[in-house]
């Protein structure tokens, strides 16, 4: 299309974001980027805290983030969780070794395998998933034959993680707890992960942030325990009985079979053919584990492709691309360049509405597909002066290929390696993996009793989460902070006047009516005729957010100088920071 008219198409998308931005939506929305590795507490700075800091618990990021140790994870293999969710399934339909061969089955022409009738197949839709390519994987497939000699008794666990930094912010869960599982022994051309990334429920989302508490302090404590089979005790319940109160981690809802469907399942996939095939690249998949009830009364779990997150089809980058959605993904990629300028490694982002992501990623094939850089090409084109223009207008001194190069971290295979140990712009690399993966199979050289994990997890990502967990401990659970008011400082003798206080929540409990959250007048100061304000039924203020308090209040009949000053209080009890006291002069 003419640069006019991308410049019209982006202007308009620009103003519908900025709009949406100022409605409250976010980066970090559930609908807009579902599941993404960016999102969360994880990218928003804690709140200041007024109250009283208990003192810092000390962390160690592998013990209480990232579990590598091999004596621990001895007891997480593939054959424990693959029974564990059969058996939340009442034992009916598939058995483990049929439900771990139905998910490799997925990359088989259909048919498929006998056993395992009516179960999706990379085949379906023309070889397409989201109308993107999906390409059928025989060496991986081949695990769904009963006969082959890579079974589920071939992987076991690498790496358990801590992921509460993908809490939200309104505390609806309580993060990700992930089970990497490894094909082992290590062989280089026949590698394979399975990563099951559970999405644990806050049994109290009413109480906000404040409801996964339990959860934190589990991990937490952790880092104290110097036992490694205490610790594997302490990880086994949680993982698949659940603390008090908790389900179990390891849990068939957990993985897509739920109504917002949270969770997921996610494959990295290496696996060669015979001696003398063509070597296959390193390959991407995401599924959804969910329930088929169409041979009633059983239901029948199965894993289903689902689209990678985070993941715009990568030709979508190319200016020159005749796909039909190129036009509108590049014109909506504009209102993200605010995200992915931001120069923290830890901290840039983007959204991806779902209909953009792609059904795999290779993170290897030079000028692939997925090479976001390849296809976005040297310029100049209309694309790239657009995001020019827009970088000119943030002030940001990057140059639309950083930006590209940004998204491309961010997608599945930039982080697992094509942007290892590359420049993303404003002076920046992006940290390396351990050859295409974070969590790997193959000992740690400093430490044989665990296995290894990339630079990028242990230097960059793991201190950001461990910082991320300390504020939260660190944070009490009802804390309040001032922010503005408008009050008179003069007034009539019983004259009903407005006044406007605005507050912001800094702890981790959601304020609303049943957490008998009101604002009230600060202790020896008059009510001014209003007791307390409580909240809105059905209003929830969460960790981070602001609350104004407009109301009416009508002055004292005596004449004379009063003070105004009201605080938050729960169940009567006060917290946090006072509005600052005013002297209003009542005159006669």
């Amino acid at each position: 299309m003419g640069h006019e008219r991308f410049n019209r198409v982006c202007r308009v998308a620009l103003a519908a974001a900025m709009l949406s931005a100022c409605e409250g939506a976010g980066v970090s929305g559930a609908d807009e980027s579902p599941q993404s590795d960016r999102t969360g507490i994880g990218m928003v700075p804690p709140p200041p805290s007024t109250e009283p800091a208990p003192a810092p618990v000390p962390l160690d990021a592998l013990r209480s983030l990232a579990v590598t140790e091999k004596n621990i994870l001895a007891r997480f293999g593939g054959r424990r969780v693959f029974s564990k969710l059969v058996a939340d399934n009442a034992g009916a339909g598939f058995t483990a070794d049929q439900l771990f061969r139905q998910l490799w089955d997925t990359q088989n022409p259909a048919p498929g395998q006998p056993d395992l009738p009516g179960m999706p197949h990379c085949t379906d839709n023309g070889n397409t998933l989201n109308d993107f390519p999906y390409v059928c994987r025989p060496s991986e497939g081949g695990q769904a034959r009963p006969t082959s000699v890579i079974n589920l008794d071939s992987y076991a666990a690498v790496g358990l993680y801590n992921r509460f930094d993908l809490a939200p912010v309104d505390g609806s869960d309580c993060g990700q707890y992930r089970i990497v599982l490894a094909r082992l022994p290590f062989s280089p051309a026949s590698r394979n992960f399975i990563i099951f990334e559970s999405v644990l429920p806050n049994p109290h989302p009413e109480l906000g942030l404040e409801g996964c508490r339990p959860v934190v302090r589990f991990w937490s404590g952790l880092s104290a325990d110097a036992d490694p089979m205490s610790r594997a005790d302490k990880l086994e319940a949680f993982y698949f009985s659940g603390l008090p109160g908790f389900a179990p981690v390891v849990s068939m809802n957990h993985f897509g079979n739920n109504p917002r469907s949270l969770g997921q399942v996610r494959t990295n996939q290496f696996l060669q053919g015979p001696p003398g095939a063509p070597p296959v690249p390193w390959m991407m998949h995401e599924f959804k584990l969910v329930t088929d009830c169409t041979a009633q009364p059983s239901c029948t779990l199965k894993f289903v492709p689902a689209t990678v997150k985070t993941n715009p089809f990568g030709g979508l980058f190319n200016p020159a691309s005749t796909d039909p959605r190129a036009s509108a993904f590049q014109s909506y990629f504009l209102t993200q360049v605010a995200g992915l300028a931001v120069n923290d490694l830890n901290r840039f982002n983007y959204a991806v509405p779902d209909s953009f992501n792609a059904a795999q990623d290779d993170s290897r094939t030079p000028g692939g597909a997925d090479d976001y850089l390849a296809q976005f090409g040297p310029g100049p084109s209309a694309f790239h002066r657009a995001i020019g223009d827009e970088l000119t207008r943030l002030g940001s001194t990057l140059t639309p290929h950083d930006i590209v190069a940004r998204a491309q971290a961010l997608s599945c295979g930039g982080c697992h390696q094509r942007n290892s140990g590359r420049p993303v712009g404003g002076g920046l690399t992006w940290p390396a993996s351990a050859n295409f993966v974070h969590s790997t199979e193959t000992d740690d050289p400093a430490d044989p009793g665990r296995f290894a994990i990339s630079p990028a997890l242990r230097n960059q990502f793991l201190p950001l989460r461990k910082t991320v967990l300390e504020s939260y401990l660190q944070s009490p659970p009802l804390d309040a902070s001032f922010v503005r008011q408008s009050v008179p400082t003069t007034v009539r003798a019983g004259q009903t006047f407005q006044v406007s206080l605005t507050l912001s929540n800094t702890g981790t409990t959601a304020w609303s009516e049943p957490n008998a959250i009101q604002l009230r007048a600060a202790s020896g100061t008059p009510e001014w005729a209003v007791a307390s304000v409580p909240l809105a039924p059905g209003e929830l203020v969460h960790r981070g957010s602001e609350r104004t308090f407009t109301f009416d209040v009508q002055a004292p009949s005596t004449p004379g100088v009063h003070v105004f000053q009201r605080v938050m209080t729960s169940s009567g009890a006060g917290f946090g920071q006072a509005t600052p006291p005013v002297q209003i002069n009542i005159t006669p």
